[in-house]
């Protein structure tokens, strides 16, 4: 497959110079056209498509200042490097501050300069790119990443994230277990500058006070016991890129106080070192919590919660958004077909009435864990009543869960072995074969399925 490269447009009323130019930045390993005023550059962007344009301050016919506001009339138009004599400094920071400029650079040119600006004008450009593209998704599908929801609630979450994603804030997302969090921090880094750099995710509570320490600082080896070598914590780790701190209303008061010294001076001290390490991380937080309460109770710090409360985006509980049930069901049935090997085409009109009877309150992890479970028991055609879960709602069983045409009855006196068998067999059948859905619906690996079937071959129990 043939590479694509980059594309530079060199724009500059001086042949020898802007020959110069190309020439230097082709050898780099980017392809290169040039243009020798603002008006032959327009015309040769729709043909060229260049990735950035690299331009003259003064220029006949159009000058680049001109080209700039020109460039602004057109959608998806490239960053735009604007080269200057010495002596036209404060024009060409206002042409960044005012037309829009990606930056300028002083002439005669430093080459390292520009061709580290070149760089980050393209990974701009195309970040800038994809926030357009998730744009036009999320207004005309209710999609923003891997997150679905066109209701009021969804819509002001997916503003905010889109607002304070490009920035370097601390971001606080709150919201019931299982309402996306995790997936609103990976939008908001999919979304940031750093989207090239990792993303971590540290669950606060589900690590022991002893531990979480060196989770995040890292630790020296012999800083406790078992610490047999040195090994980095995610500040580390995530550096360039983002962390997202998970349930952050359960970290120990100890740990608060350290972090919140992180924040502040980013820097980290390993457990059991002595210097301190330079981090360059985005910190998100995440919480089911309500932290004030935390707060009030003495359980979180009044200054860490104001230091990672800077931008909130809050997600709704699903029973708040019944009029996402429909498009989320039909983003989960097209992933969980091609992870089970099924062919489910849609929900029935009795099935969905009872996803919208009842009040989720695992919200869309809950709906997920629920619809994948239906898929492997439906195989094929659309999900019906008795493939959902016996959901309850005011106390009243909801499903009507008749019993499958195809299920198992077994005569007084038939053993427990002879029970298995006929299940696992009636099970095999009704996947046609599909060993894999067989043995997720009966609840055991594929393995232990394969064995069992080996033994009945054999004869080996009856």
């Amino acid at each position: 497959m043939q590479q694509i490269l980059p594309r530079v447009l060199v724009v500059d009323d001086e042949a020898n110079q802007r020959t110069a130019l190309a020439s230097m930045i082709s050898n780099w390993g980017y392809e290169t056209q040039c243009a020798a005023d603002g008006e032959e550059a327009l015309a040769r962007i729709e043909e060229f498509k260049p990735s950035v344009i690299v331009t003259d301050l003064m220029m006949p016919r159009m000058d680049g200042p001109t080209l700039l506001r020109r460039l602004a009339d057109i959608d998806g138009s490239p960053p735009a490097i604007m080269l200057t004599a010495f002596g036209n400094i404060e024009t060409a920071i206002e042409m960044v501050h005012n037309l829009g400029a990606y930056w300028f650079l002083e002439k005669p040119l430093q080459p390292g300069a520009l061709r580290v600006l070149l760089k980050r004008a393209i990974q701009h450009g195309r970040l800038e790119a994809e926030n357009q593209r998730l744009g036009r998704q999320l207004s005309s599908q209710g999609v923003l990443g891997e997150m679905v929801g066109a209701s009021a609630g969804m819509r002001e979450a997916f503003l905010l994230i889109n607002q304070v994603a490009p920035t370097s804030a601390t971001v606080l997302i709150t919201g019931e277990s299982g309402t996306g969090k995790e997936l609103a921090a990976r939008a908001i880094h999919r979304l940031s500058p750093r989207a090239s750099g990792p993303f971590l995710a540290l669950n606060c509570a589900a690590l022991p006070e002893t531990l979480i320490e060196s989770e995040l600082f890292g630790s020296e080896k012999g800083a406790y016991t078992g610490a047999v070598e040195r090994r980095s914590g995610c500040f580390e780790l995530a550096g360039g890129g983002t962390l997202l701190l998970d349930e952050i209303g359960d970290m120990p008061l100890a740990t608060q106080s350290k972090l919140l010294r992180v924040l502040e001076d980013r820097k980290v001290r390993r457990l059991g070192g002595s210097k301190e390490i330079e981090v360059d991380v985005r910190v998100l937080a995440s919480t089911n919590a309500d932290l004030h309460d935390a707060i009030a109770e003495g359980r979180f710090r009044e200054d860490l919660f104001f230091r990672l409360n800077v931008f909130q985006v809050h997600l709704p509980p699903l029973r708040d958004r019944f009029d996402d049930l429909d498009p989320l069901c039909a983003a989960m049935l097209p992933e969980m077909n091609s992870r089970h090997g099924c062919s489910v085409g849609g929900i029935s009109p009795a099935a969905f009435a009872l996803l919208e009877a009842h009040q989720w309150p695992g919200n869309v992890r809950e709906l997920r864990n629920a619809l994948e479970r239906a898929v492997i028991l439906a195989g094929k055609g659309d999900i019906q009543p008795e493939h959902l879960p016996r959901f309850n709602a005011g106390g009243r069983d909801v499903t009507a869960s008749p019993p499958p045409a195809d299920g198992v009855q077994l005569a007084i006196g038939t053993t427990i072995d002879q029970a298995e068998r006929a299940l696992i067999d009636a099970t095999v059948r009704h996947t046609e074969g599909n060993r894999t859905r067989a043995a997720a619906i009966l609840g055991i690996s594929i393995k232990t399925l394969f064995n069992k079937l080996k033994e009945y071959e054999s004869g080996g129990r009856s």
